[in-house]
């Protein structure tokens, strides 16, 4: 049995952060010590290992709930997991691209600016006025 002391050293999670999965019920509220301390079974450690790495990933608490759950019926078929994973693959490529258009109007405004004051600098301008910008962002 771990204390949440020893479950967080272990996986690298912060205590809130876990007594936050907890009430979000991706980890089972453990029994308790006389002292009313958590002890937890060494079945979490695995289990917050894997909502670590999920996070780490960037995968939402609801998809990582649906996984979970998916993981613990090791018979069905994981074409829901590939489901999960490729919706969040298009997340984050949508993010990158939009990213990649931020990049290149902040470049655009940067190197477009050459005043020597406030009141002539571009980038301020181009804040105080989206008509300025080249794209939509």
């Amino acid at each position: 049995m771990y204390s949440i002391g020893a479950l967080a050293r272990e996986t690298g999670v912060k205590v809130p952060t876990i007594r936050y999965y907890e009430q979000q019920g991706l980890i089972a509220e453990p029994p308790r010590s006389e002292g009313n301390q958590r002890r937890y079974p060494p079945e979490t450690l695995g289990r917050l290992a894997f909502i670590r790495h999920a996070r780490d990933l960037g995968l939402s608490l609801e998809a990582i709930r649906e996984l979970l759950h998916l993981s613990e019926n090791p018979s069905m078929p994981c074409t829901e997991a590939h489901v999960i994973a490729r919706a969040h693959l298009g997340d984050i490529r949508a993010r990158i691209r939009r990213l990649q258009t931020l990049e290149g109007e902040l470049e655009r405004i940067v190197s477009s600016c050459h005043g020597e004051t406030v009141g002539a600098c571009h980038v301020i301008q181009a804040l105080a006025d989206h008509g300025l910008c080249e794209s939509e962002h």
